[in-house]
């Protein structure tokens, strides 16, 4: 286990309207308000086609190939996620969401696309005086935190 430790700072309070790419949108507002850092949580919805990453093909494969699931109608989501910045100081969210409609739910990374159905809430924690930040990691093919 890696670890470090960091403060609380601002609270944001944000409406993602209808359409809005959900990454893009809040790594767009983390580098206007100079957010380095944060936790957040979402509620909302999510539209037709919006795209989640779903697993690894091979769990044991070097590097990573992902699996893409498009969602098959609106979907109710709820998720988490963080905020660090990557090797170059941008903005970097890891996002999860859980994704229901009717009896099935999906749960993945939203890192290929997904777009907000109506409007979506988050809520950003920011943290302060954290060095934590996201490196790429060639051999698995993705970046990881480094505390």
């Amino acid at each position: 286990m890696k670890h470090s430790q960091a403060k609380l700072g601002r609270v944001f309070v944000v409406r993602l309207e209808h359409g809005d790419v959900v990454h893009e949108s809040i790594e767009d507002l983390a580098r206007e308000q100079s957010i380095r850092a944060a936790t957040l949580i979402f509620l909302g919805g999510a539209d037709t086609g919006s795209k989640l990453v779903v697993g690894p093909e091979d769990g044991a494969a070097q590097p990573v190939n992902p699996m893409e699931l498009a969602l098959d109608g609106v979907h109710e989501v709820a998720g988490t996620g963080t905020i660090f910045p990557d090797e170059n100081g941008n903005p970097s969210l890891h996002a999860h969401l859980a994704c229901g409609r009717e009896h099935k739910t999906t749960t993945g990374c939203i890192r290929r696309g997904v777009r907000t159905w109506r409007v979506m809430e988050v809520v950003i924690s920011e943290l302060v005086d954290s060095p934590a930040r996201r490196v790429h990691d060639p051999k698995i093919g993705f970046s990881l935190l480094q505390p």
